[in-house]
This record gives C-alpha cells, structure tokens and sequence, in this order.
C-alpha cells in the first residue's frame, strides 16, 4: 500500500507559485529521495506533508487518512528529522526525547523505556543525562533523530540529516536510516548529497520549480540520458577559463566546474571533443586529463535541470 498520496499539491505565496500541481506516491517500506535545488519546493512540500503549512489546493493522504481532516492520527504516524536542529540546549538528552514523545500521548514506564530505546538506536545512551549544548555537530544530529523516533513512526521525513557534520557521524546515520528501514519505517529522504541519496534510496523524485520532472529508480533515471555523455577534462587551473565559449559548441548541454576539473554533458551523437579541446586551447588552459563518465544522478540531474544540487 501507499503510505503517502500527494495529489495535485499547490502552494502559492501571494503570486510565487512554490508548489506546483504536484502528485506523487511512496510505497510502505520504501526509502524515498526527494531531490530538488534550493528554490525548487522540496522543503515546502514536506512541511505541507508534515501538516506544518498548509496547501493552497491539493490533498495529501498518510496511510489513506486525509491529513485535513485526521490531524491527530497523521501526526502520530509521522517523525520530523528537520534541516535545522531542533533539541532544547537547557535540557538533557534524555529530557529532550522525552519531552517530544510526550507529545504524542507517551506517559510513564511506556514513555521512558521508548526514550531509552531511541537513545539506544542512535548510539547516546550514555549521554542520557548529558545537556547536548556540548555535544559535537553529530550528536546533535543523532539527538534529533531520536526526538523523532520514540513514539515509533511509520512514517519519517529526513530533510538534510546528515549536514555539516563529520563522515564519521554521517556513516553513522545512513545506516541508522537503513536500520530504521529494516525494522519497517518507511523514510522520505532529502540530501545535498548526491552519493548518499544514490546509495541508499529504492526511488527517487526530482523536483524543479514546483514540479516533479522525474521519478524513478536510479537505474531507470539514468536511463533517461542515455543520449548524453560526460566527459570531465582536468586542467592545471580554472581560473579565466569562460565556459560560455564551451556552451557554444555544438552538442553540450550542461557545464560545471569543480576545482580543477571541468565537467561537460554533451550529446552523445555529436562528435565535438576537439572542438571542446581547440575552445580550451584557444583561452590557454593547459589540460592534464581527459576522460569519458558513466552516467550518475548528478548527470540526471544536471542535464534535466541544467544546475548543480548545492548552486
């Protein structure tokens, strides 16, 4: 079953339309990617979903209950894991999980064991009594998330978990979210980082200005650029390189540049390697590589929206 319908979601804020007459579905037990740059309308569709905001037009059903008019059963079946840490510094960890699964009707032996299970989930047990305005960026995270699991969700959003913090703490919470997933929640996840959305999410939406312009596995998004190539030339520097010169050449479709190495998605039935070559020679750049990519979601996404995920 679906555990999330969105049909025809709008929201406008006075003429900006920020949402756009969006529909889409996630299966009980799936870990959904949402994808969308800044601006697109990720975060406003998650916190119509998350019942924060509400829609201009449109309806969004949690386990077929129309969260309008079921407001108590959808907010029980979901947990929030915001961008923006949201724990009380003048509490302690444990307070802080127990204050939030209190909202959802959790009271005594109940309520404490659910908090000592969460904070067992994410590794913090041991700072139960710990105030978390010491605890490192990663920690924090994790304290978040179990703010949001105690009261045992079906459904949890995940919106940016995993930034600004270390690689170490950020391994750590892409397997709490496979775990969480093992044990039968169902995950919308959201990330500036293509990788992890690659590497974890069954399905995955791209969302660009209000719109759904792509839905599918990854195998089957990358499918849809099978027309394409990516061709990454390394260069001693970068510097006074114009890449509106490379964009004139026939055939490329997209450009971005990351350090020293220049990234182009090109047709793949246009032969235009040497011209690409002759535009970087003619402006002087020295060339140290030059090397043909397989097609990842960064390329989807790059070639379907024509920016970068973190611009």
């Amino acid at each position: 079953m679906n555990i999330l319908e969105v049909k025809n979601l709008t929201k406008k804020f006075g003429d900006f339309i920020a949402v756009d007459h969006m529909s889409l579905s996630v299966a009980e037990g799936e870990i959904f990617g949402f994808l969308g740059a800044n601006g697109a309308g990720k975060s406003t569709t998650i916190s119509i979903v998350s019942s924060l905001i509400r829609s201009t037009e449109g309806e969004v059903f949690i386990l077929g209950k129309d969260i309008t008019k079921h407001g108590k059963f959808v907010k029980s079946n979901i947990g929030i894991v915001p961008q923006d840490i949201a724990i009380y510094s003048n509490l302690t960890a444990y307070e802080n999980v127990a204050f939030f699964a209190g909202l959802y009707g959790l009271r005594g032996s109940e309520l404490h064991d659910r908090v000592m299970e969460a904070l067992e989930f994410v590794g913090l047990t041991d700072k139960a009594k710990s105030i978390p305005g010491n605890f490192s960026g990663g920690m924090k995270r994790r304290l978040n998330i179990a703010c949001a699991i105690a009261h045992r969700p079906k459904l949890i959003i995940m919106d940016e978990p995993t930034v600004g913090i270390d690689p170490q703490s950020r391994n750590y919470i892409l397997n709490s979210v496979r775990k969480l997933n093992e044990m039968g929640c169902t995950i919308i996840y959201t990330s500036h980082y293509m990788e992890e959305v690659e590497e974890i999410c069954s399905r995955i939406a791209i969302i660009d200005h209000g719109k759904i312009i792509a839905e599918g596995t990854k195998e089957q998004l990358k499918a849809i650029i099978t027309d394409t190539k990516d061709l990454w030339i390394e260069v001693k520097s970068a510097e006074g390189l114009h890449i509106d010169s490379i964009k004139e050449v026939s055939g490329v479709k997209a450009i971005q540049v990351e350090e020293n190495v220049v990234k182009i998605n090109s047709d793949t039935g246009v032969n235009n390697l040497n011209k690409i070559i002759q535009v970087f020679m003619n402006q002087e750049v020295e060339i140290r590589s030059v090397q043909e990519q397989a097609p990842n979601l960064e390329t989807v996404f790059l070639t379907l929206t024509g920016r970068k995920l973190r611009d």
